[in-house]
């Protein structure tokens, strides 16, 4: 494996943003240290089927209990490349903005930040309340890049799958990994009409 990056899946809706990165990690090469959330398991089976957690197993190389908190992801000694977070939840997103490293998948954050590596947060909520926009300050604050899973309507995606899979792109090209890019690239639009 060129690489080793921890993918958390916390409750929130949009599972499918979790398979599709997934499935960018793995097609580059890229180790998965895979911790799935209790939350995260009910909606992976609602929205993606009762075979979707197996599915997503499959693709990690490790995969840890989120109540392993003495699991290696839990240590800044274990290297890892970075760590994203598809979808995260608003809880996710407020432990680790006030530094609750009260189960795996809020101390692997934790220690993305700590040591200063690649946090991607793919937060999903909306409308957003005041709270979540000063967490998502705070974090942004402490290094991580917050990623809300908004589609690039502009790339012309055709369907939700492809939209899916463009905004799990992004968020792992963010980690800055070798290799060329996932996601498409926006090509422009050639010359403006003339009035």
């Amino acid at each position: 494996m060129s690489a080793r990056v921890v993918l958390g899946v916390s409750g929130a809706s949009g599972a499918a943003l979790a398979l599709a990165a997934a499935r960018h990690l793995a097609a580059r090469g890229v180790g998965i240290d895979l911790v799935i959330s209790r939350a995260a398991r009910r909606t992976l089976a609602t929205e993606c089927g009762a075979h979707a957690e197996a599915a997503l197993r499959g693709l990690a190389t490790r995969s840890y209990p989120v109540s392993d908190i003495g699991a290696a992801i839990a240590s800044g000694s274990v290297p890892v490349a970075g760590m994203i977070v598809a979808p995260c939840s608003m809880r996710t997103l407020a432990a680790v903005a006030h530094g609750l490293d009260d189960n795996l998948l809020t101390r692997a954050a934790g220690v993305s930040l700590k040591q200063r590596r690649p946090l991607v947060l793919l937060a999903r909520e909306a409308p957003l309340t005041l709270a979540h926009l000063r967490n998502m300050t705070a974090v942004t604050e402490m290094g991580a890049i917050v990623m809300p899973p908004v589609p690039a309507w502009y790339m012309g995606a055709d369907g939700m799958d492809a939209v899916t899979d463009q905004i799990a792109a992004r968020a792992v090209d963010l980690l800055g990994l070798p290799g060329a890019p996932c996601a498409a690239g926006w090509q422009g639009a050639g010359d403006p009409a003339a009035p």
